[in-house]
């Protein structure tokens, strides 16, 4: 007996359904180094120009003025020969704290109605008053989060509840 015919698209097992991934980087590129040391790095650019380490060993300055992204920036580097490297970068948000909050991760949360503050996963009284004021001048109810990157200067995102 044959199927009843299925007047639908016919897309195949996978379809098309929900949101598209993220992109996840703004540039990605290969570049020639060859006095470049190490294998792969990850670090950040600050918008004064200092750069921060976060994992590997190495040293990728040599590259970081070939990489067409205005500070502040996230980067991967990975060598994939002797002398070239794979460079992944995205912009960053960044903003410095005028009191430090203590720890290495904040969460400001305001639901329109009363407002959570979580430090190193901890709830918390206290505030975090330029947070706060970031959050409040780009959603009425917001999340931020923030992750210490040296000294008083945090990465910040702001996403809409």
């Amino acid at each position: 007996m044959p199927l009843p015919h299925e007047p639908g698209p016919h897309w195949g097992e996978v379809g098309i359904h929900g949101l598209h991934r993220q992109r996840e980087w703004d540039l990605v590129v290969t570049l020639e180094s060859p006095g470049t040391v190490g294998d792969e790095l990850w670090l950040v650019v600050l918008a004064d120009g200092r750069v921060v380490t976060e994992e590997g060993e190495g040293d990728g300055t040599g590259l970081l003025p070939r990489i067409a992204l205005e500070p502040p920036y996230r980067a991967h580097l990975v060598r994939r020969d002797r002398s070239v490297w794979a460079v992944a970068a995205r912009r960053i948000e960044t903003i410095e704290l005028a009191a430090d909050p203590g720890g290495a991760f904040v969460e400001f949360v305001w639901d329109g109605a009363e407002r959570s503050v979580r430090i190193d996963g901890e709830p918390t009284l206290a505030g975090v008053p330029e947070l706060e004021r970031l959050g409040a001048s780009r959603h009425a109810s917001y999340v931020v989060t923030a992750s210490r990157l040296v000294g008083p200067v945090w990465e910040v995102t702001v996403t809409a509840l």
